[in-house]
């Protein structure tokens, strides 16, 4: 975990209150939230798996909602999780993660037998509780300003967060 930041105290002593979620925002968090305990407790492997999915791409999309406008004209579809990468570059890892579980999803979606195995369904459901605390997180704090420069870090003093895809952390 980083190390926590204080936030400037305001003029009458008491901590500034950060913005308020956008309507949409909140909306689709719930609706993640609502996707995954559907989720969890479907008993069938594929509509558990397909389920998850859906509800970590309604919680991109709060982020998407929650740091975004949206553009003016008709522009071509984009992905949301190639979107996430611009947008919460810190959620790019997980972006990349359910990104290759697309076609997954897809054919789990289109009643293809043995799409997904019922551990890969509750690995999902897993991995995407553990998104959806990462993204309610991300959005309730201020965006951090974009580094002017970018310092050299020693490879070897890097190290992956907990719960991180690739991290082999399961905490």
């Amino acid at each position: 975990m980083g190390a926590a930041r204080a936030l400037p105290a305001a003029d009458d002593g008491q901590l500034p209150l950060l913005p308020p979620l956008p309507a949409a925002a909140a909306q689709l968090l719930g609706q993640a939230h609502r996707g995954l305990a559907e989720a969890a407790a479907s008993p069938d492997a594929a509509w558990r798996y397909a389920t998850a999915h859906l509800a970590a791409l309604r919680a991109a999309a709060a982020v998407l909602a929650a740091r975004t406008q949206p553009e003016a004209g008709r522009r071509r579809p984009r992905s949301a999780w190639v979107l996430i990468g611009q947008v919460a570059p810190e959620l790019s890892e997980w972006a990349a993660f359910f990104a290759a579980g697309a076609a997954k999803r897809a054919a789990a979606e289109a009643g293809l037998s043995h799409a997904v195995t019922a551990r890969e369904a509750d690995d999902l459901v897993r991995d995407v509780g553990t998104f959806l605390g990462v993204v309610e997180a991300t959005i309730s704090r201020p965006v951090p300003p974009a580094p002017a420069r970018l310092r050299a870090v020693d490879p070897g003093s890097r190290r992956r967060g907990p719960g991180r895809p690739g991290s082999g952390s399961t905490s």
